[in-house]
């Protein structure tokens, strides 16, 4: 059971869980897409959880070393200034993620849209068991960043952040197609990121509700 064997697995699991879902995508499609048999899969992974998890390990190991690089050096600011330059700050590490693997960012955003659609309670483990102490300073530095807004409605306004950033990037060729066919302009996923930044910023920023 070579390396190979085990990438190229990773490559077709990954592919088939963005394009149908990890429900949809049973481990049958995925040794016959990958022409594997299923003890090739089990040797290396053991489990369709597993091999959902080691999907997404490859971009996080990828992402969050340089999501910790850019919150060790963000100056603080409150309010919508200082979520704006927060969320900036996290494009440059998204963006390498095309570079990481082809159409990276988007493929990306893609499983996590998935797997929060389809409720994977397992992927939520997984990440706060190995990533935690990022996701955790990440949230950390929102909340430094609007004091005024308890958790409670800061969970309510980064659960509709996340479902418009998940949305966008999951249609970024679409949007870039109407973009070219309506508007005649020429933009790349970085461009549909810079967009949708300052959005979701004054959305998570604005005063509470009253």
């Amino acid at each position: 059971m070579s390396q190979s064997t085990k990438n190229v697995i990773l490559d077709v699991a990954e592919a088939l869980f963005a394009e149908q879902g990890f429900n949809q995508t049973s481990m049958r499609t995925i040794t016959r897409s990958a022409d594997v048999n299923l003890a090739s899969v089990n040797y290396h992974f053991g489990s369709k959880k597993n091999l959902i998890q080691a999907v997404f390990k490859r971009y996080f190991d990828e992402l969050m070393p340089k999501i910790d690089e850019v919150l060790e050096h963000l100056p603080l600011h409150t309010g919508f200034a200082g979520i704006q330059a927060l969320f900036n700050a996290l494009i440059v590490p998204m963006v390498s993620l095309h570079s990481f693997r082809p159409g990276g960012t988007e493929r990306f955003v893609q499983l996590l849209g998935r797997g929060y659609n389809e409720t994977q309670g397992h992927l939520r483990r997984f990440i706060m068991h190995d990533y935690g102490d990022t996701v955790h300073r990440l949230l950390s530095e929102i909340h430094r960043r609007l004091p005024d807004i308890d958790d409670s409605e800061l969970f309510w306004r980064l659960h509709f952040a996340m479902g418009s950033f998940v949305f966008s990037m999951a249609s970024s060729q679409a949007l870039k197609e109407i973009a070219q066919s309506d508007f005649n302009q020429t933009i790349e996923v970085v461009d549909v990121i810079n967009h949708l930044v300052p959005f979701v910023a004054h959305g998570i920023s604005g005063k509470p509700s009253v």
